[in-house]
């Protein structure tokens, strides 16, 4: 599963994040999101380079469920979830460098 972002839907959101063994950052974007576009390669290139956290990506527009659920009202928003909880969130276009930088709690 390491190397590539997954796409989360309403329907697998708990199978793949909420009872996922290692952590996992949900992209919460849109297409027609001009910030959500811009972090997308940093968000791959963290997938790419670190096994030990999964990055996923849910498209708000389609799954409104989750969305609403996490009470997700701007985004780019990216949550990192451990053990079926929210343990950090990360709202806003931020290079890759700032990313890593928040997201060291999680990273070897």
């Amino acid at each position: 599963m390491a190397g590539a972002t997954v796409t989360v839907t309403d329907a697998n959101f708990e199978e793949v994040v909420l009872k996922s063994d290692k952590p996992v950052l949900v992209d919460f974007w849109a297409t027609w999101c001009g910030p959500c576009r811009q972090i997308a390669p940093s968000l791959e290139a963290i997938a790419a380079e670190h096994e030990e956290i999964v990055i996923a990506k849910l498209n708000t527009d389609e799954n409104p469920t989750t969305t609403a659920k996490y009470g997700v009202m701007s985004i780019p928003t990216m949550n990192v979830y451990q053990g079926g909880e929210v343990v950090k969130t990360i709202v806003g276009a931020k290079p890759k460098a700032m990313l890593e930088r928040e997201l060291s709690d999680f990273l070897a």
